[in-house]
């Protein structure tokens, strides 16, 4: 098969689909990895590794999207639309339910969509949207206690406050990968630190890694709103697969905060869950204000330590982009289940649930068009 990885053009989205090691496994298996001019130098990987892995160096955009699979790391953004056409097979991060027009453009075109975040194993962990949760958890917290900085908008606090200063308070909404990983840098930070989550049983397995240094609440209304307006950091980290986030933390909550106290939203690419999170944000403009609160919204956040990104990521995409290469979307999927939940879309239709249901489309089950493809 005829791979392409095109430049990330989002805004300072610097990862890279593919490492040069992850190259030299397709080329290994026999295909052909087509890699854009200069796409993995915001990851320090230089077009001279990629030859030597044995990858071919495309001058632009359109020679590596003319590839039968394209790999990518985020969401095609509108320039890129002119590329889709008919019997495409797209792997990538997709976020649909919060990407409307991008989601007709698949449809319309007939793209073959599969998303990195829909791909599930049997215990309902998402393994390549791990690593980036495991990334985007251990940033909330440094951005968060960046922006708490007066110099940054903030109320002027060190997280870990000092002898004779109190510790910041930190709350945490949702207690999955990246809720966890934030959690580690808050405590590891002298924090005090208060992680919420809907799951008993998770609530007990947080207590048992954290013990004392971590308060576990269900999350309900009361809790949410009496720990919001106690922070100084409050990190959004609820997922749920496939569908917009829910909006957990409500506007009056967020009017009652702290003057100078931080808002990070790791969910905003699915909608984000704070009321008040009506925006997303880049690393060149990361954050705004609104009722004295700074909200930080980027939707790409691992995008800032790209080298560590793309690493992790491609650790754990490499295996089901070669499925996909070896066999074809197909036959991959038909002995995958795993990787049959992360198509989206197929041959114009919208195949996973939580999309269709959240964007009005007409689910079709991807089995049933499988079969009717293959006759």
């Amino acid at each position: 098969m005829i791979i392409g990885v095109p430049k990330e053009i989002k805004n300072n989205e610097n990862r890279v689909a593919m490492t040069p090691a992850s190259v030299l496994s397709y080329v290994n298996a026999g295909h052909t990895v087509m890699i854009e001019k200069g796409a993995g130098e915001g990851s320090n990987f230089h077009d001279g590794d990629y030859e030597k892995a044995g990858a071919k160096i495309v001058e632009t955009a359109k020679d590596a999207w003319a590839a039968e699979m394209v790999v990518k790391v985020k969401e095609p953004i509108a320039s890129e639309y002119q590329y889709f056409r008919e019997g495409l097979l797209l792997f990538t991060y997709l976020h649909l339910a919060n990407e409307p027009e991008l989601t007709e453009a698949l449809v319309k075109n007939k793209v073959n969509a599969v998303a990195y975040e829909t791909v599930e194993l049997d215990d309902r962990s998402l393994p390549l949207l791990t690593p980036m949760s495991e990334v985007a958890g251990r940033m909330a917290t440094q951005v968060g206690a960046q922006f708490l900085q007066k110099n940054n908008g903030g109320m002027g606090v060190l997280l870990g406050g000092v002898p004779g200063v109190e510790r910041s308070n930190v709350t945490i909404i949702g207690g999955g990968v990246a809720g966890t990983n934030a959690a580690k840098i808050a405590v590891g930070l002298g924090a005090k630190v208060t992680i919420l989550d809907l799951n008993l049983h998770r609530l007990r397995e947080l207590d048992d890694i954290f013990g004392t240094d971590v308060t576990t609440l269900m999350s309900n209304d009361f809790n949410i709103e009496k720990c919001v307006r106690e922070s100084d950091l409050v990190v959004g980290a609820v997922l749920i697969p496939g569908a917009k986030a829910p909006k957990l933390v409500k506007e009056h909550m967020v009017q009652q905060m702290k003057p100078g106290a931080v808002l990070v939203d790791i969910a905003i690419d699915q909608g984000g869950i704070f009321e008040t999170s009506d925006r997303v944000t880049t690393h060149d403009n990361p954050t705004y204000e609104k009722y004295g609160v700074v909200h930080y919204a980027v939707a790409n956040m691992p995008g800032a330590v790209p080298r560590t990104s793309t690493i992790a990521l491609t650790n754990a995409t490499l295996r089901y982009g070669l499925k996909l290469a070896n066999e074809g979307l197909l036959k991959a999927v038909t002995n995958d289940y795993h990787l049959y939940k992360g198509v989206n879309t197929f041959e114009g239709n919208v195949t996973y649930q939580a999309v269709a249901k959240d964007l009005g489309y007409e689910y079709q089950e991807l089995s049933v068009l499988m079969n009717a493809a293959a006759k």
